[in-house]
C-alpha cells in the first residue's frame, strides 16, 4: 500500500476513536435489537461489533472494539455501510442538531482539522527518529490524545508548517526565542531566578523566554513594544527544549526545568492563554500543593509551579510559568513517564513487558491513589490527577515505585469550591479519567484480567466520609466533552453525566 493510503487510513481510525467515544458515551444508546439479530443489552455480535441507536434520527451505527472503537458504519438500505472520518463528522454534526436544537460550525471544522493534523503528525513521525529518552518518548506519544474529545489534535486551523515545528507527536524539539523585557514593564510573582540564567539580558533589561509559536500568533500586537525598546529580540537560546504532551509547556533537560507558556490555539476544550485570573491565583494554589505534599514525607511528589513572569503590556500574551524539573523529585535509578501514554502506547511502555499484572497494577494503585485522595481530605487539595497531569516512575523492572503530579493551574482548593463539587472533579479526574483508562489498557494486554477488585480494596482503605459512596454508587461522572463543546460552553464549566461505575462490578460504557 503506498504510504499516503497508509497514512490516510491510519489517520481516520486514530481521529476517529476518541470521536466514537464522545458520541456512544454522551448521545448514543446500546441497542438490544440489531434490526432482527437479537444482541442482548447491547453485547458485542460474533465478529466483536456493537450496535448502537443514535435517538436524534433513529439511525443505527455499529462500531469494532472496546477503549478505541473502530471501524463505525451506519445501517442503510437495507445494509451496513462504512464511514470514513468525514462522513462520520456529518453524522455526528446532524444528530447533534437533532439532539440539542442547536447548530454549530465551528466544531465540525475542528474535528476535520484534528483529522488532518493526525495525518500531518503520523507522516513526520514516518520520517524522524523517535527520542531515546523514554520520558520524552512518553510525553511525545500521544497521537490519539484525550480519549473522549472530538477533536483531540485540532492545533486552531492554521497551515500544518505553522505548528507542526513544535508538537509533541511529531518529535520536535526547537530553542526558545530569548526577549529583554525592560525592567519597569516587568511584572513577576514567586521564585522565576532560573529564567535568568537562560541568558544574558543588556542593562535595564530582564529575561523572558517565549514559545517561537506564540510569538508568530501574537507579533502584530507586540510590534509597537519592539519599536520603542520596551521589548528586545535576544535571539535563540543556545540549548533546546523538548514540548511536552500539553504542547505549550516544554522541558528544558539541560537546565532540569518546565517552562509553561501562553500559546493562543484552543487546544481540547480551551484556548491555551496563561489568563490574569489563573496566574493571579497561581501562587496560592502551588502553595497549598507543595505543603500538602511535604506534609505526606513521599515518595508522591508535586512538580512546583514556582513563579510566573511576563511583561505588564502583554500580560497573558508573553506570561512564563517556571516549574520545577525532574531531578530534585525523581527517586534514585527510577525513570518517569507520562501516565497517558500507558494508555496509548510507546515504545518501552512497561504494560507491554513480562509484568504481572496484578502485583503491577496493585503497585500502580498504591502510588497514585493515596496521595490524591490524602491531600484532598487532610489540606483541601483538588488535583487534576488526570492522565496528562500524572507521571509514573518506575524501576528498572518496570514496576511502579512513584507518583509526581503537576499543573497548579487545575487545582482546585476547598472551601473556595464546596467539598462535593472537589470531590466530583476529583473522581472525575482520578477514576474516570485516568484509572479507567490505565485499567482497560492492562486488560486489553491480559486477557481475563479483571482490575477493579484491587482498586475497590486500595480506595476501601482510606478513611474518607466518600469511599463508601464511591464504593456502593451505581455511576460515576464523566465530562461530556462533545455536548460541551457542541453548545459552546465555557471550556471550564465541566458538565457531567453518570457511568456504570467499574469500582461496585459494573463496566465503563463507551
Amino acid at each position: 500500500m503506498p504510504l499516503g493510503e497508509d497514512v490516510a487510513e491510519r489517520a481516520d481510525a486514530y481521529a476517529a476513536a476518541p470521536l466514537l467515544n464522545c458520541l456512544l458515551r454522551e448521545v448514543a444508546r446500546p441497542c438490544p435489537d440489531q434490526e432482527g439479530r437479537p444482541d442482548q443489552d447491547g453485547r458485542p455480535d460474533e465478529d466483536g461489533r456493537r450496535v448502537y441507536r443514535l435517538p436524534g434520527g433513529g439511525r443505527l451505527l455499529r462500531v469494532r472494539g472496546g477503549r478505541r472503537p473502530t471501524e463505525p458504519e451506519v445501517y442503510a438500505a437495507g445494509a451496513w455501510q462504512r464511514v470514513d472520518h468525514t462522513e462520520l463528522v456529518k453524522l455526528v454534526s446532524e444528530e447533534l442538531r437533532r439532539h440539542t436544537g442547536l447548530s454549530n460550525h465551528e466544531l465540525p471544522a475542528e474535528m476535520l482539522d484534528s483529522r488532518e493534523a493526525v495525518a500531518a503528525l503520523l507522516a513526520a513521525r514516518n520520517r524522524t527518529p523517535a527520542p531515546e529518552d523514554p520520558y520524552i518518548r512518553s510525553e511525545q506519544s500521544l497521537v490519539t490524545g484525550h480519549p473522549c474529545h472530538p477533536a483531540p489534535k485540532a492545533r486552531g486551523g492554521g497551515p500544518v508548517a505553522s505548528w507542526l515545528p513544535y508538537a509533541p507527536e511529531a518529535y520536535a524539539r526547537f530553542p526558545l526565542e530569548l526577549l529583554g523585557v525592560r525592567e519597569d514593564a516587568v511584572v513577576e510573582e514567586g521564585d522565576t531566578s532560573a529564567l535568568d540564567a537562560l541568558g544574558q539580558a543588556p542593562p535595564g533589561y530582564r529575561l523572558l523566554p517565549a514559545h517561537p509559536w506564540q510569538l508568530d500568533l501574537v507579533g502584530r500586537e507586540l510590534a509597537g513594544a519592539f519599536a520603542d525598546g520596551r521589548l528586545l529580540r535576544l535571539g535563540p537560546t543556545a540549548f533546546q527544549v523538548r514540548p511536552t504532551a500539553a504542547v505549550r509547556t516544554v522541558h528544558a533537560a539541560a537546565r532540569d526545568l518546565f517552562l509553561k507558556f501562553s500559546l493562543d490555539v484552543r487546544i481540547t476544550n480551551d484556548v491555551r492563554r496563561l489568563w490574569r485570573h489563573d496566574l493571579s491565583r497561581l501562587r496560592r494554589t502551588d502553595a497549598a500543593a507543595a505543603g500538602a505534599f511535604a506534609a505526606r514525607g513521599g515518595p508522591a511528589a508535586w512538580l512546583s509551579d514556582r513563579g510566573h513572569r511576563t511583561a505588564g503590556f502583554a500580560h497573558e500574551e508573553l506570561a512564563v510559568v517556571v516549574r520545577d524539573g525532574l531531578g530534585g523529585h525523581l527517586l534514585p535509578g527510577a525513570t518517569p513517564l507520562l501516565t497517558a501514554a500507558l494508555a496509548e502506547g510507546f515504545a518501552g511502555n512497561p504494560l507491554d513487558g513480562p509484568v504481572d499484572p496484578d502485583a503491577w497494577w496493585q503497585a500502580y494503585l498504591r502510588q497514585v491513589v493515596p496521595p490524591a485522595l490524602e491531600v484532598f481530605d487532610r489540606h483541601g487539595v483538588v488535583l487534576e490527577a488526570h492522565l496528562q497531569n500524572t507521571l509514573i516512575a518506575v524501576d528498572a523492572s518496570g514496576t511502579p515505585v512513584q507518583a509526581l503530579f503537576r499543573d497548579a493551574e487545575g487545582v482546585k482548593l476547598l472551601p473556595e469550591v464546596e467539598r462535593a463539587a472537589g470531590w466530583e472533579r476529583l473522581v472525575y479526574c482520578l477514576v474516570v479519567n485516568h484509572l479507567t483508562e490505565i485499567a482497560g489498557a492492562l486488560a486489553e494486554r491480559r486477557p481475563g484480567f479483571d482490575p477493579w477488585p484491587a482498586a475497590r480494596r486500595e480506595f476501601a482503605r482510606h478513611d474518607l466520609p466518600e469511599i463508601a459512596g464511591l464504593l456502593t454508587a451505581p455511576a460515576l461522572p464523566a465530562k461530556t466533552n462533545l455536548l460541551l463543546r457542541w453548545t459552546g460552553a465555557d471550556g471550564a464549566a465541566a458538565r457531567y453525566l453518570p457511568l456504570p461505575n467499574p469500582l461496585t462490578g459494573g463496566l465503563i460504557a463507551r
